[in-house]
């Protein structure tokens, strides 16, 4: 439990709330907005101790509440989500208080379990520890179990904690980039923790569904499989490492694109019969753009070094044709597949031995060994 708010008489200590039924077991819960002096002055989090088999929660992590404290101290976010607490020693006498029609909740003092939000919660505890003028009276809506014990506390953190979906990456890259572009609070934020590259890439993989090579590829949120090979998060982490190089990530983004559209261009004057069916082969699936958009930028520093443009596709057809050529790895049957064959997904190809993150750097170690060396003058 933590110290007491010095400031706590400046806040309310009562809350109004709605009561309301959990529907299995009829358990009462009372649904309202509690300030935060209120709040981090009662509350208990229930630890797991392993050994004595009692509490249900990790230690909060770090640097999720000091990303939280960031962004609440120079207000970009809201916590517009109720926590989840309980209240085990409850008395309908002295904690529900019901003035002129309205019922009112008050803690007196009595530990609030929390079940679900800790990293809020010990967010705000620290705010209003370091400000408390500031954020005691700062609200965040809470629903709360009254006189439930722990193993009711233990049996709705798991349903919580187990049921819940997290946003998949395709569309939280989408919203992102979305946000972005429409609050500026948002891109500085992505610039100073060094993840701007997300909105770079997702507008860079918008741009090249809309290219010859990869018209029909890439599978955005909402759409169909269809005949796409690729979903839209995987090609635009792809992109990571090119944006973070000097010359690509300094470069404007319909220069970027250029590039980019040039490149698969020269990949397919190399590989046409492997671009012509994308969906039979692993280059244009998750494997291949995680290899070859990181060769590509040792290709681009080799371009440069020759004064050879970094926008012609027969530029980067010279540069991979014998590498490609030269490739090779063994199939699941034993047979060795070389070339284009190398490509080919499932039994009769060899590229699929390399769709971890470990076999990737491989395979992008073997080609970029292959590639002509930089001259240094």
């Amino acid at each position: 439990m933590n110290l007491q708010i010095e400031h706590e008489e400046t806040v309310a200590t009562q809350f109004p709330v709605s009561l309301t039924q959990m529907a299995r077991k009829g358990r009462m819960l009372a649904v309202g907005v509690i300030n935060a002096a209120t709040l981090t002055s009662n509350y208990v989090i229930p630890r797991r101790d392993q050994r004595h088999k009692s509490g249900y929660q990790r230690e909060a992590s770090s640097s999720r509440v000091n990303k939280l404290i960031q962004q609440l101290s120079l207000n970009r976010v809201d916590l517009p989500t109720a926590v989840l607490l309980n209240m085990r020693e409850f008395d309908a006498e002295q904690h529900l208080i019901e003035k002129n029609g309205q019922l009112f909740l008050a803690p007196n003092g009595r530990p609030l379990y929390v079940v679900d939000g800790q990293h809020r919660i010990v967010a705000l505890d620290k705010l209003v520890d370091s400000d408390p003028d500031r954020w005691s009276s700062y609200e965040i809506p809470f629903s709360c179990m009254l006189g439930a014990d722990e193993r009711e506390e233990m049996e709705q953190f798991y349903v919580v904690n187990s049921t819940a979906k997290s946003v998949r990456t395709d569309l939280a890259f989408d919203l992102l980039k979305q946000r972005a572009e429409t609050d500026p609070e948002v891109m500085k934020g992505l610039v100073e923790s060094n993840e701007r590259w997300k909105v770079e890439a997702q507008a860079l993989t918008e741009a090249l569904a809309d290219t010859e090579i990869w018209r029909g590829r890439i599978r955005f949120p909402g759409d169909e499989r269809g005949l796409t090979t690729i979903n839209s998060s995987g090609m635009a982490s792809s992109l990571k490492t090119l944006l973070d190089t000097p010359y690509f990530g300094a470069v404007s983004r319909p220069n970027q694109i250029r590039i980019l559209d040039s490149y698969w261009k020269g990949i397919n004057l190399c590989l046409p019969e492997v671009i012509a069916e994308p969906q039979d082969n692993t280059l244009q699936k998750s494997t291949g753009v995680m290899v070859m958009h990181p060769i590509l930028v040792q290709i681009i520093e080799y371009l440069r070094s020759k004064g050879l443009s970094p926008i012609d596709p027969e530029s980067y057809a010279d540069v991979l044709r014998d590498p490609f050529e030269e490739l090779e790895g063994d199939t699941s049957g034993g047979d060795v597949a070389t070339g284009a064959d190398f490509w080919r997904s499932g039994p009769d190809g060899a590229a699929g031995q390399y769709s971890s993150n470990a076999g990737r750097r491989v395979l992008t170690a073997r080609i970029k060994n292959t590639l002509p060396e930089l001259d240094v003058e």
